[in-house]
């Protein structure tokens, strides 16, 4: 009976032998399956516009509504990448008192406390988001801009590859020193126009939460490339 006891013991060990090693316990020291490419990195997001400033227009498709919804999007996909993000607007409104008079005095007071916020912030990167609209209504796609500098550049390339996939366009990303937002808030930062409202396909897709999450997405994914080519960058030059 005895014999019978250490028999079934020892079977019973052999088998937990081979599922161990079948199986290993994972180290401790080993790397995370879950990747967090932007942890530590602090992102500001513009949703151009905002209350009485509906930015482009056509009819009663407002510029601002589309962009808020889409940075809403952004945010998200970017937190969950480990971001620190903060938007200038997460409603329909601008930044200058209620109580202000004058679109244009409100204009300008709304875009300097967009560039206080984000030097509040100390931003590691900026992206605005706006539309287009021309009387011309064939043109259409996305177009990325920056202010003159190595590092705004390589952000705006790399929003730009993944934009021109996803609205279809050959156009480049674009520099320019006439966008006060990216020229004032001294950090790496894009100006992103997402498409034209007055481009009926375009305009179509643009209304949908499908489109702007793919956007979204397109934004979200140059961020991490433009970032993940920094750190390449960092490393080689220690």
């Amino acid at each position: 009976m005895k014999r019978l006891i250490y028999l079934v013991l020892w079977l019973i060990c052999f088998i937990l032998l081979v599922y161990l090693l079948r199986y290993p316990v994972p180290s401790l020291s080993e790397p995370s399956d879950v990747v967090m490419p932007l942890v530590g990195k602090v992102i500001v997001l513009d949703p151009g516009h905002g209350g009485v400033d509906g930015g482009a227009d056509y009819g009663d498709v407002k510029e601002k509504s589309i962009v808020l919804n889409t940075t809403i999007f952004l945010r998200d996909y970017l937190r969950q990448a480990g971001a620190e993000v903060h938007l200038t607007r997460e409603t329909d409104k601008d930044l200058a008192p209620k109580d202000m008079k004058g679109y244009s005095k409100r204009k300008a007071y709304d875009i300097r406390k967009r560039v206080d916020f984000i030097k509040h912030h100390d931003a590691d990167i900026i992206v605005s988001l706006h539309l287009n609209s021309l009387v011309n209504e064939r043109w259409k796609g996305g177009q990325t801009f920056y202010y003159p500098g190595d590092t705004n550049e390589a952000l705006a390339k790399a929003i730009q590859e993944r934009i021109r996939e996803v609205t279809e366009t050959n156009r480049q990303a674009f520099s320019t020193s006439n966008i006060y937002i990216l020229k004032k808030s001294e950090t790496t930062g894009a100006l992103v126009e997402l498409g034209f409202l007055s481009n009926a396909q375009e305009r179509k897709r643009l209304l949908t939460e499908d489109y702007q999450r793919e956007l979204a997405f397109a934004v979200y994914q140059g961020i991490v490339e433009y970032v993940h080519g920094e750190q390449i960058t960092s490393n080689q030059s220690n």
